[in-house]
């Protein structure tokens, strides 16, 4: 069964200054379960949230507009591009070297002008649902990722990307270990009262 390269778009994103001066980028490349706009006006897509188990992410980069014109902007090889599955879907987090192309691009993200991502991939099981309008394609398994990418035009709308301030990320653990903590706490007197 030939294999053939795609690309998807989906996701939103957003860039905030950090105290550490480093160009931070966290977003959604894929959003488990949201349809795509109609692929080359023919169907529309889906991930399924167990599409990613086996799949080669070994070797991924991070892109703009899936251009190899354009240098790279991270990649999971040197770890300055970790792409993460959870629940939602996957989660992508880069830090970005400082050259004026991803100078330009960070600051584009800060002020909202490219706030979506995709995805380049060769899928190895799908299904396909031929009696709804437009044709459903359910993707059941990917086979590799080769990049993703941040883009101006998404086909997925679910997709986002945005930096991230230091703050932000410490008031997100902050809030974490509060929830944390009180959930322990619920345990111990329902522990005590049995």
């Amino acid at each position: 069964m030939e294999k053939r390269t795609q690309e998807i778009r989906l996701t939103e994103m957003r860039a905030v200054q950090n105290d550490e001066n480093k160009m931070k980028i966290e977003g959604y490349a894929v959003v488990f379960d949201s349809p795509s706009h109609p692929i080359y006006g023919e169907w529309i897509e889906y991930v399924d949230k167990n599409a990613f188990n086996g799949c080669d992410m070994k070797d991924v980069v991070l892109r703009y507009n899936h251009k190899d014109s354009y240098p790279i902007m991270a990649r999971t090889k040197n770890n300055s591009l970790q792409l993460i599955i959870d629940d939602k879907g996957l989660k992508i987090e880069a830090e970005l070297i400082d050259t004026a192309s991803n100078r330009d691009l960070y600051k584009s993200i800060q002020e909202g002008l490219v706030d979506k991502m995709s995805f380049r991939f060769s899928v190895s099981k799908n299904d396909w649902d031929y009696s709804t309008t437009p044709t459903t394609r359910r993707i059941l398994s990917f086979d590799k990722i080769f990049d993703v990418s941040v883009v101006d035009e998404p086909a997925y709308e679910a997709t986002e990307v945005y930096a991230r301030s230091k703050e932000e990320a410490q008031e997100e653990k902050r809030k974490y270990e509060e929830q944390k903590l009180e959930f322990e706490k619920e345990k111990l007197k329902l522990k005590l009262s049995i």
